[in-house]
């Protein structure tokens, strides 16, 4: 199933079983303040531990790839030469941020409209992106970075049809290399 299809139909889920809680009642209001923190501790200290994992590990390996072009532009992808540590901290620097987004949403949804069902969702939505993360896979949970690990992961799939990944063949990386003049861009 699409990922972001599941999640729409997990956030559903929970939605309906959030409508059974009492928010009413302070103390599970509280019980689940003290949830989504907790859940949001947990990943933000996860996605640190992977992050001193890859800078334990200093990969030096040199990887080369095409960006994904820009759909709202003619212009092609621009070729990345990084290495695999640089891209891992750039992939994981990405969650982080996306949980930090999550964190001021949710602190406004809650801290200024006074919505208390997202707080539910969104701390069993926090367990969930953090399972399907894939440097968490990666790093954490030991999987080999082969197949739909292979570096450069491919972006998730939007909600009608699949992301554009970068392209890893060699013909697309001789072609972009052609159009820098043999100067590659390196990738911070």
């Amino acid at each position: 199933m699409n990922p972001a299809i599941q999640n729409l139909v997990i956030s559903l889920g929970v939605m309906q079983v959030a409508r059974k809680i009492p928010f009413e009642d302070p103390d599970i209001l509280n019980y689940t303040r003290v949830g989504y923190i907790a859940v949001q501790v947990i990943v933000l200290g996860i996605y640190y531990y992977v992050s001193m994992k890859v800078k334990s590990k200093n990969d030096q390996t040199v990887l080369k790839y095409v960006d994904a072009a820009n759909p709202m532009t003619s212009e092609p992808g621009q070729l990345v030469t990084t290495t695999v540590r640089d891209y891992d901290l750039s992939e994981t620097s990405k969650l982080l941020r996306s949980v930090y987004m999550g964190i001021l949403m949710m602190g406004f949804l809650h801290g200024y409209m006074k919505y208390t069902q997202p707080l539910f969702v969104q701390a069993l939505m926090g367990l969930k992106g953090l399972y399907e993360a894939v440097p968490v896979k990666v790093h954490i949970f030991g999987h080999k970075a082969e197949g739909d690990l292979k570096r450069p992961w491919k972006a998730a799939g939007g909600m009608f049809g699949a992301a554009a990944g970068p392209q890893t063949d060699n013909a697309a990386i001789t072609e972009a290399e052609k159009r820098v003049g043999g100067a590659s861009k390196k990738d911070d």
